[in-house]
């Protein structure tokens, strides 16, 4: 039986027939342009291995090498992103600088020298212990005073609560008192440093050390301080302490930690800085104390002083770090300077970022300028006050913020201790990543971009009065006058007459950034700028040449 198939024809009109056949002819003309343009490029590329892939090979090497550019495209990319992360992550890098500085480009430390006595007793003056049991028997006698106490010895044993470290069994209960001046109790009870300090020698100048020092109010009482920036160059203005300031010599500040000196600033300048290094340019305070005005019951190491050096815009925080002076000593402290410059180029990243604050970024609320150290002692202020309702009396303050009495001493001294436990836990949950956790601290006391610090080389040997007195003759009947005296020498002097900076700096710069890319791009793929010039050429330009040309050569 035979089948049959049935066709079905289709009529195209002419025209359309050569639509269709000027499109397939554009299609295959295409496609020969970009084979002709393809198999031209693995020819001629500059890029590594890609000759490969124009030639007619088995296809084992073909798969071979088309793995082996995979290979080589995932490893690039991998380097290169892993360079990016490391970029975002620590943008910015400390270095050594290429260059010294000499000293005379920054200021010499301030120094400031806290006697640990804290206050003269003698035959009239009872010590501290007797303060005590006086004030125990004030409170259980319904404070009303017993013989050989009375308000003023109040007023200076309630003062050196908050001094003493001494813990005996005769500490008082907590109790709460009227409001007093602390500072201006401080100030009674405590002589004139001229008592402390004989002289002073500084730039070949001997003079009487309140010539050179200024009263200053620490955690350890009364301290004195040499060339640090006055308290209305320090504080804000609605700050008690500035108001204190106000009948202070005013001094033209010329001096910032960025900026350095004034280009017109001559020797004396504010703060003082030297031109030399050594013992000659230095600063020498003659220190003294008397043996039977020591109260041993006030303080565990009550004879000798406490040395700080620190930069002129830090305020003195004496229980971080010191240099305890004991007497009959003549001591040298050789300075090495310790500064951290910064580039211009940081300024663009966070502050989180770089880990510094740049000096106008961060505003504190009681000091003018920024420093870690300035910025600790405000958040532990606020710290204190939110906790206790009071700040102490070292602390800066506004008017309507009172001092701890002594009834809020046990709470200012735990407030330290709850503050650093907290910016622990702080920091730990921030190192772990910590969901939640938010990236600022509570302090967020960042080190400043530009800092500058003094580490010291201290040597020390004997220094004797008595053999002193005997070789020179008993000047001015000194051993009449004070047959207890003590003394010790103190010498503070930069070791050298030039130093090394450390610099902040971008990690890495655009120069830094196209040479590292490129260096990447050239180990794995033999890539360079004009190898990927010539992939555009090839593929744009190149391509449309060669059709327009196929295109004119067939219609010939």
């Amino acid at each position: 039986m035979s089948q049959q198939t049935n066709f079905t024809t289709i009529d195209i009109p002419l025209d359309k027939q050569g639509s269709l056949l000027t499109n397939t002819s554009k299609k295959r003309s295409l496609r020969h342009a970009l084979k002709e343009i393809y198999l031209e490029f693995c020819f001629n590329t500059s890029i590594h291995g890609f000759q490969y892939f124009g030639q007619h090979r088995p296809w084992k090497e073909i798969i071979f090498w088309i793995a082996v550019f995979v290979a080589s495209i995932y490893f690039c990319g991998y380097m290169i992103v892993q360079l990016y992360v490391k970029g975002s992550e620590t943008p910015v890098i400390v270095t050594l600088s290429e260059k010294p500085t000499p000293i005379w480009n920054i200021p010499f430390p301030a120094v400031t020298i806290c006697p640990e006595s804290k206050r003269a007793i003698n035959e009239t003056v009872p010590s501290y212990l007797s303060l005590l049991k006086s004030l125990k028997k004030y409170l259980k006698g319904g404070k009303k005073f017993p013989s050989k106490f009375n308000a003023t010895d109040l007023q200076d044993v309630l003062t050196l609560l908050h001094l003493c470290d001494v813990r005996n069994e005769e500490d008082v209960p907590t109790f709460e008192h009227a409001p007093m001046d602390f500072l201006q109790n401080l100030k009674r009870i405590f002589p004139d440093f001229n008592k402390y300090c004989y002289n002073a020698l500084w730039l070949g100048e001997e003079a009487k050390c309140d010539q050179f020092f200024t009263r200053t109010h620490t955690e350890e009482g009364v301290c004195f301080t040499f060339n640090g920036l006055q308290a209305h160059d320090l504080y804000r203005e609605n700050t008690v302490q500035y108001e204190m300031s106000l009948n202070s010599s005013n001094h033209s500040l010329s001096w910032s930690l960025e900026t350095g000196y004034a280009p017109d600033d001559l020797l004396y300048t504010y703060p003082a800085r030297v031109l030399g290094s050594g013992a000659m340019a230095g600063f020498a305070p003659t220190l003294q104390s008397f043996a039977k005005e020591v109260d041993y019951s006030c303080r565990y190491v009550a004879d000798g002083f406490k040395v700080l050096l620190h930069s002129p815009d830090d305020v003195p925080t004496m229980s971080k770090h010191f240099v305890h002076v004991s007497m009959n000593k003549d001591m040298m402290i050789a300075v090495k300077p310790k500064m951290i410059t910064t580039s211009a180029g940081i300024a663009d990243y966070k502050p989180h970022k770089r880990q510094c604050y740049l000096s106008k970024e961060r505003q504190l609320k009681f000091f003018k300028v920024y420093t870690q150290n300035n910025c600790e002692l405000e958040c532990l202020t606020n710290f204190t006050y939110d906790l206790c309702g009071c700040v102490t009396f070292a602390m800066p303050r506004r008017a309507e913020m009172p001092v701890c009495g002594a009834d809020k001493i046990s709470c200012y001294r735990q407030a330290k201790g709850h503050l650093l436990l907290q910016q622990f836990t702080e920091g730990l949950q921030l190192q772990r990543g910590v969901e939640g956790h938010s990236k600022e601290q509570k302090c967020d006391c960042l080190p400043a971009c530009t800092s500058l610090d003094y580490e010291t080389e201290i040597s020390e040997g004997s220094f004797s009065v008595e053999n002193t007195l005997n070789a020179i003759g008993n000047y001015e009947g000194i051993r009449e006058k004070y047959s207890d005296l003590s003394m010790s020498a103190v010498g503070i002097y930069f070791k050298e007459n030039q130093f090394i900076t450390w610099r902040r700096s971008q990690l890495y710069g655009v120069t830094d950034l196209m040479a590292n890319f490129g260096g990447i791009c050239g180990l794995y793929m033999g890539v360079s700028l004009l190898s990927l010039i010539e992939v555009f050429y090839h593929f744009t330009l190149r391509l449309w040449t060669n059709i327009n040309r196929n295109r004119i050569n067939q219609a010939k």
